[in-house]
Formats: C-alpha cells, sequence, structure tokens
C-alpha cells in the first residue's frame, strides 16, 4: 500500500458515493511526472541548462544541419507562446549558444541557428539526457516498459486528437 492508496481509502470511507477509481492511476501519473522532471532538471542543471532552454537546444539539433529553424517551426513543436519563446532564445543568444539572423527568404522573419558551442553542448547533454531516461525506467522489466508505452501512447491521444 503506498500513500495514494491511503488517500484513495479515506476518501472511501468518508464519502463512499464517490467513484475514486480513477483518483490512483492519476495522482500515481502525476507523482512520477513529478519525480521524473526533477531528475531530468538535474541532469540538464549539469550542463547549465533547464528544461526550457534544453528543449530549444535540442528541437534545432533535431532539425539536421544546419540547425536552423523559424521561431514559428519552434513554437509548433515546444507548444509555448510567442512572447515565450522569444524570451528562451533571447536567454540562449545571450549565453552564445544560439544566433539569431534575419530571414534571407523573406527579410522580415529570422531564423534561429545553433552556434558551434550550442551544438557541442547539446551533444553532450543529449548524451547525458539519454542515459538518465534510460536510468529511470531501468526498474521496469523490458516488455512492461514497452505496455506501458503502448497504454500512455493511448492515453495521450485522447487529449491530442
Amino acid at each position: 500500500m503506498d500513500r495514494i492508496d491511503k488517500i484513495t481509502q479515506q476518501w472511501e470511507r468518508e464519502r463512499p458515493d464517490l467513484d475514486t477509481s480513477a483518483m490512483g492511476l492519476i495522482g500515481r501519473l502525476g507523482n512520477v511526472a513529478h519525480h521524473l522532471a526533477r531528475e531530468m532538471e538535474k541532469v540538464f542543471a549539469q550542463f547549465g541548462l533547464n528544461r526550457s532552454s534544453f528543449d530549444v537546444l535540442a528541437t534545432l539539433r533535431r532539425a539536421g544541419s544546419p540547425f536552423t529553424l523559424s521561431p514559428s517551426d519552434m513554437l509548433t513543436t515546444l507548444m509555448v507562446t510567442s512572447g515565450t519563446m522569444t524570451n528562451r532564445i533571447d536567454q540562449l543568444e545571450k549565453v552564445g549558444y544560439v544566433k539569431r539572423y534575419v530571414n534571407p527568404e523573406d527579410g522580415r522573419g529570422f531564423l534561429v541557428t545553433l552556434t558551434p558551442e550550442g551544438l557541442t553542448l547539446i551533444n553532450k547533454a543529449i548524451e547525458a539526457h539519454t542515459q538518465n531516461q534510460t536510468r529511470l525506467i531501468s526498474s521496469l522489466p523490458e516488455a512492461q516498459q514497452q505496455s506501458l508505452d503502448q497504454i500512455l501512447r493511448l492515453f495521450l491521444a485522447s487529449f491530442e486528437s
């Protein structure tokens, strides 16, 4: 019995008219998400990054050479507001990990590209991040990892469709 079981039992005792069957699942998902985020932030911090800055650098790196995207292309992937994106780009530009320049195709918008320093950093950070992710799920046998992945994919699709 874990902490969440105790909470649901208390609700069942105090309010037997409530259906608390989803409470345990949702509570555990939330707790797992919290623990995962905290563990990932520790790795990002080793590189002077946080989740937000890592996401921008990783998005540019995934784009492939020349590691350049427009802010609107990044918005689609990162699902943040344009103001938030501008702030993230500004911060990364200040520390020299990205460079912003006018888009030569339209002359109005701009493009963001990884600097050599940013590319080196994200290559190291993504290696540590994937190793950390593997560590974080290692308590589950591979078959359970695959089952959980399939279940969560279906569950997530119900929100994103």
